[in-house]
């Protein structure tokens, strides 16, 4: 399993969150990819956030989570395995490293639902799996790019064991959902009921000349009167200021909403093989080619089916996954004591 990079991403954007073991995706928000092994549970993108509850608001700052008092209360048990409030510290400085104290109460409540579920998960998992060797679990770390490199958090007794725990995880799932399939019936039927999805829009590929005085755009847009595209393309290598003058001016190609409205206005209506009158923006003087029109189109259903068997393996990957540990949950002895917590855990109600 990889680790989910938009939650990476959204994560690293907070003040002072700095994960060092990236999290896992939500079981039941975030697709899973097909190919790598499954993720186990990890933290919803909510979570990182203020949600819309009573005490969303409230920051983790105000939260000792090394609270001595609390340290030895026992949290969670799992048919027999006692985990207290050390253990889920561990777990989150593990996960999150410096970014622990960024967090919400909300976020730090889902925490706290994820390493109920990882614990139930690896009980389960150890009775059916063999434990990784070192060797699986140092290639397992390297994999992540963990291990003290970049921004993570360096190696360390309790990162290293929850490595250990979460490899044994991802191994025991990968068993369970390395038959699930994909029927070509099942890609047609979800091709056909989401059609819109693979509606490419319009495009245009468009070139321009760019100028720093308005003089000097004047006295090159003359030039360009009835002029063959590899005649503008040379003008542009001898007298564009932007970057694609090296490539004659050819800017790319683009869809509605990809360049700048005040720019979009004027290239959008024009025709292929046009070129602009002198168009003034932030930037400079503009002259733009409308080199070729795209059409819209719909992809078919062949170049789509790639795609879409691999949504619907996330997906039913993804309802496996959370369907066995609601079967586990109702076939073991766990509770989890949330008021031993030293914050005020909130339920994550639909």
């Amino acid at each position: 399993m990889y680790y989910n990079d938009l939650i990476m991403k959204k994560m690293s954007a907070l003040p002072g969150l700095r994960p060092a073991v990236r999290p896992w995706s939500r079981l039941r928000r975030v697709p899973l990819r097909p190919g790598f092994a499954i993720p186990a549970l990890g933290l919803c993108l909510a979570a990182l956030f203020a949600c819309g509850k009573s005490g969303a608001g409230k920051s983790a700052d105000a939260v000792r989570l090394d609270d001595p008092e609390k340290k030895a209360l026992v949290v969670l048990n799992v048919d027999g395995t006692a985990y207290t409030n050390d253990d889920f510290q561990k777990y989150v400085r593990a996960t999150l490293g410096d970014g622990a104290g960024a967090l919400t109460v909300p976020a730090l409540s889902r925490l706290f639902d994820d390493f109920c579920d990882e614990k139930i998960l690896l009980r389960q998992a150890r009775s059916k799996s063999e434990a990784p060797s070192d060797d699986e679990v140092r290639a397992y770390a390297e994999r992540r790019g963990e291990g003290g490199t970049g921004d993570a958090a360096p190696p360390g007794k309790d990162v290293d064991a929850l490595l250990t725990e979460r490899l044994t995880i991802e191994k025991y799932l990968s068993q369970l959902v390395k038959d699930l399939k994909v029927e070509d019936g099942e890609v047609a039927a979800y091709y056909a009921q989401h059609k819109s999805d693979y509606l490419q829009p319009e495009k245009l590929q468009v070139s321009q000349i760019l100028l720093a005085s308005q003089g000097a755009a004047t006295e090159v847009r003359e030039r360009l009167n009835n002029v063959s595209e590899d005649e503008f393309r040379v003008i542009a290598k001898a007298r564009s200021a932007g970057p694609e003058a090296v490539r004659g001016g050819m800017m790319g190609v683009f869809s509605a909403g990809q360049l700048p409205p005040e720019l979009e206005k004027f290239i959008f209506p024009m025709r292929e093989g046009e070129i602009s009158r002198v168009v003034e923006s932030s930037y400079g003087y503009h002259i733009f080619r409308l080199d070729k029109k795209i059409e819209a189109r719909l992809v078919p259903l062949a170049d789509a089916a790639a795609s879409i068997k691999a949504k619907l393996s996330d997906a039913k990957a993804k309802e496996a996954v959370a369907s066995h540990i609601d079967t586990l949950k109702a076939g073991i002895d766990w509770r989890a004591q949330t008021p031993n917590l030293p914050f005020a855990y909130q339920r994550n109600d639909p």
